[in-house]
């Protein structure tokens, strides 16, 4: 008796982001991520905060998701390709334990067909509430919430997060860091 073989149609992942990969410019265009469909979505029992210490020498924090069953969060799920996704995990210092991929739930904030129940995403335990986010990472999470039609509430909920201004040594590692993530995807 002959196997029965079911061919399987690739599963496409998508991220959820939730810091500044939300906004396309640095999505698409700093990081090379050839996403297809951007949608404005929510994840329920995750919170985002902004106490993650960075992967390079800077006095800043950056965004993090967090579980807490009490909580939502906004952010923006992106299709994306595979090899899109490695890249992001790649970039975001997942190899070297800066962030940790997590399966999240997802629900788009508008009626949607075709979108997926759960979206890959990054967490860290890595924390440091004595830091503070810059107020440049600041203005690019809220411009790609604003991007992407986030809620209000949400929008002001960003605004609210207590910040300070770049530190020249920020500035100066990011040049860096772009030439990194250019040669990269070269």
């Amino acid at each position: 008796m002959g196997q029965l073989h079911l061919r399987q149609e690739p599963v496409v992942p998508w991220y959820f982001a939730y810091g500044s990969n939300m906004q396309t410019a640095t999505l698409r265009g700093r990081r090379g991520v050839a996403w297809t469909r951007a949608v404005a979505a929510r994840t329920r029992g995750w919170r985002v905060v902004f106490d993650k210490p960075p992967l390079v020498p800077i006095p800043h924090a950056f965004a993090n998701l967090v579980p807490d069953p009490e909580a939502e969060s906004f952010g923006v799920a992106f299709e994306v390709s595979a090899a899109d996704l490695a890249h992001i995990e790649l970039t975001e210092g997942v190899f070297v334990g800066n962030y940790s991929p997590v399966l999240v739930p997802v629900e788009p904030l508008a009626p949607l067909t075709g979108f997926p129940r759960e979206a890959f995403s990054l967490s860290s335990e890595h924390r440091d509430a004595r830091r503070r986010p810059s107020s440049r990472y600041m203005r690019i999470v809220i411009e790609g919430a604003l991007e992407h039609g986030l809620p209000d509430a949400w929008i002001e909920t960003l605004r609210a997060v207590p910040c300070e201004p770049e530190h020249p040594t920020a500035a100066a590692l990011r040049s860096l860091v772009d030439r990194a993530l250019r040669w990269r995807r070269e």
